[in-house]
């Protein structure tokens, strides 16, 4: 019996075992967490049929005008297969429902990827990102990004559509205020932290979401700074300028791109193969994808390519565009394409395998589900705020400060006058996210704050931001003669920047320069307060004022900030990343121009041909002194090693921030360049007395060197010049 019993046993843990072999071995691969990404991605592939496949290359949108009682409904209208969503609510409910749809009526089981536009902050919202590269404080930037990312990953948000580095020089042109400047290096130090920031160093925790770099390539180049229109740029512009900041984020390592809008000399970015496929994917080696902008493979016929959608289709898909946002050309015409043998098999495979390598990455197989939190564990977090406030600290520009007007130490009476001291919503800026104007701390209350028993305020609005009413003027004016300075809140709407945004000019509307003029009158210190989201022409207000200060769109925890910079208790240190002209009429210009063939002439005769302020302006309560910049060589040879220093010396009263920029010069080059080019900088805290050392360690190549219209780098020997505040150190590169 014991025997038999024995024999059993046996055979009864042989068929257990069978069982759980065979089990293991019915498991799909792709759905094997402890297998490597690649061999997971090409099972998958395996069994998918091309119409699945095509599904994954498309994006369309949930939540957008979704009444509440018909989640369900929303929910049926998009196909379990669909590769992608734009979300765009702050609740992860509706995504768990949409994705449950995925994970159990789909046939594999492809979880879905939620995208949204969270360019400066989800519901915490930082000052918009022209503002941020005033700060110069790349790292501050990662950390804003990496709130913005907790917030929307909890919220259900797997990829942003951000960062944006279009090298913009026509401030004309609305969407200069979601990219950092006009100067390449720049937006791409700005553009890798922000990468950094929003991915950290593993794309499946909690806490991160997908980056994209865009509108890749050229975007800012609009003509006459209209958005969507025309863009004629040359190969070797393209390489010299509009192509760095990509090929940092790239390196910074950006899962995606977004493709432009706009016409690249005859060849519209989304259906250009050469950006798409021969540089992005050939030379630079990303394995990511690119998505298009919205509707742009549809535009592709009205910008004169394509007569049809399918055909768009062709061009957008075989140039490298991989996935189509909103124009529905690939899910119409993609499988038909590849029935008629116009697109490959192969082609699509290898566009399908950069989508489900994002999402593997993301851990989306394993966490398809946003875990359900509350809107207080998600937004405000203490050290968000923060981080909200020291970013806008840090990105105020103060423009001017005639007869030490500032800081406001001895006022009892201060006036608070115009349409921005008591307006939320315009502080937020364009593509604010889910912000609210009911979570931005208004200017005057950062004011009432900040003097609290130190100072009386008044105020009067004087008018409104546009029209011609000046009902308010002599309100304002009273105010202003019963003060000792009136602070005066002046600035733009929030829509009056951003996508198709654009101005032919770029003062202030007339009423809000006549209510300034008025002002004057009374006789008493005005502090200008300027809220924009670009560059502003002041040629008119500047005599008027006797300080401005800069503080852009700066978000929800921008008041007390700014007040903070007008009492003195935070020493302003952030410096212009875009010009300011003195006329719209001079626009574009900007600090790297080539140089003119007679430098003598060519000059406006009615205006000057400088520019009100230059990039790079801006001015402290402190005064530093440099120091001598020293080499640590004079003569080089190829591979050589080169550092350069500086000191910097706070000879004032006060504790402040110090940006250096140095910049490289080439006076004579077989491809002419630009007049300067910044290569480096850095920000450093400076005590009063103290003496910090800025060092620059010169990579010869990368740093003196230049790039052809092929995108080959080359280094000619010969004379270089560093240039660092006024100061010129002659280098020799020798063979």
């Amino acid at each position: 019996m014991r025997k038999k019993v024995l024999v059993y046993g046996l055979c009864l843990l042989g068929s257990i075992c069978t069982l759980s072999a065979k089990d293991k071995k019915d498991v799909a691969l792709y759905k094997d967490p402890k297998a490597p990404i690649e061999k997971r991605v090409n099972d998958l592939l395996s069994r998918m049929t091309l119409e699945e496949k095509v599904m994954q290359l498309n994006q369309y949108t949930l939540g957008r005008n979704n009444n509440v009682n018909n989640v369900g409904e929303e929910v049926k209208k998009v196909p379990a297969e669909i590769g992608s969503l734009i979300y765009f609510e702050t609740n992860p409910a509706l995504r768990n429902s949409m994705q449950k749809k995925a994970m159990e009526e789909s046939r594999l089981g492809i979880p879905i990827i939620f995208g949204y536009d969270a360019i400066h902050g989800f519901r915490t919202v930082y000052p918009i990102s022209l503002a941020q590269a005033c700060s110069w404080n790349p790292d501050l930037v990662e950390q804003a990004c990496a709130v913005s990312a907790q917030e929307a990953r909890m919220s259900g948000v797997d990829w942003t559509f951000s960062p944006m580095i279009d090298v913009a020089r026509d401030p004309r042109w609305g969407r200069v205020a979601e990219g950092y400047g006009e100067d390449p290096y720049t937006n791409g130090v700005f553009g890798a932290a922000s990468v950094k920031g929003y991915q950290g160093d593993d794309l499946s925790a909690e806490n991160r979401m997908a980056a994209c770099l865009k509108h890749y390539v050229g975007y800012g180049a609009s003509e006459a700074g209209r958005d969507y229109v025309y863009t004629e740029i040359s190969k070797q512009t393209l390489w010299d300028t509009y192509l760095l900041p990509y090929e940092m984020g790239v390196k910074a390592g950006a899962a995606t791109l977004m493709s432009s809008f706009n016409d690249i000399s005859g060849v519209p970015g989304s259906a250009n193969s050469y950006i798409m496929t021969e540089i992005l994917k050939k030379r630079w080696g990303h394995d990511g994808f690119i998505v298009s902008d919205w509707g742009a493979i549809e535009q592709l016929k009205n910008q004169g390519l394509a007569a049809t959608k399918k055909e768009a289709a062709w061009h957008a898909f075989t140039a490298g565009l991989e996935m189509d946002m909103m124009s529905h050309a690939y899910d119409r015409h993609l499988q038909e394409l590849v029935e008629e043998g116009r697109v490959s098999v192969a082609q699509v495979d290898e566009a399908v395998r950069r989508v489900l390598l994002l999402k593997f990455r993301l851990g989306l197989f394993e966490r398809p589900y946003t875990p359900a939190t509350s809107e207080k564990e998600r937004f405000f977090r203490p050290q968000s705020m923060d981080i909200a406030a020291r970013l806008a600290a840090e990105s105020m520009v103060l423009l001017k400060n005639e007869n030490k007007t500032l800081p406001l130490t001895d006022k009892k009476k201060i006036a608070v006058i115009g349409p921005m001291a008591k307006n939320g919503w315009d502080l937020l800026g364009s593509w604010c996210g889910h912000g609210k104007d009911t979570d931005v701390a208004m200017l005057y209350n950062g004011l009432a704050t900040e003097f609290a028993g130190k100072a009386e305020l008044r105020y009067a609005a004087g008018c409104a931001t546009k029209g011609d009413n000046k009902e308010g003027f002599a309100e304002a004016l009273e105010a202003a003669r019963w003060s000792d300075v009136v602070v005066l809140c002046l600035g733009e709407m929030m829509t009056w920047s951003g996508e198709n945004a654009s101005r032919s000019s770029i003062a202030l509307p007339q009423i809000q320069e006549e209510l300034a003029a008025e002002l004057k009158k009374a006789g008493k210190p005005i502090v200008l307060v300027l809220v924009n989201g670009r560059p502003l022409e002041l040629n008119r207000l500047e005599p008027i004022s006797d300080a401005i200060l800069e503080i852009w769109q700066p978000g929800v925890n921008g008041a007390l900030p700014m007040a903070g910079i007008l009492s003195g208790r935070i020493n302003p240190s952030g410096k212009l990343a875009m010009t300011f002209p003195y006329s719209t009429g001079q626009i574009p210009i900007y600090y790297n121009r080539r140089k003119s063939g007679r430098g003598h002439q060519g000059f406006y005769k009615d205006i000057t041909s400088d520019p009100l302020y230059p990039f790079g302006h801006g001015l402290s309560y402190t005064e530093f002194k440099y120091g001598t910049v020293t080499p640590s060589v004079t003569k080089v040879k190829r591979g050589d090693r080169l550092s350069v220093e500086v000191t910097v010396t706070n000879v004032g009263a006060r504790d402040g921030a110090e940006t250096v920029h140095w910049f490289i010069s080439d006076p004579y080059c077989s491809i002419t360049r630009p007049v300067k080019e910044l290569k480096h900088f850095e920000k450093q805290l400076i005590k009063a007395g103290e003496t910090k050392t800025f060092r620059f360690d010169i990579d010869l190549e990368r740093d003196f060197g230049f790039v052809n219209e092929d995108g080959k780098r080359f280094l000619e020997a010969g004379e270089y010049h560093i240039l660092v505040q006024g100061q010129t150190v002659k280098i020799e590169l020798i063979d």
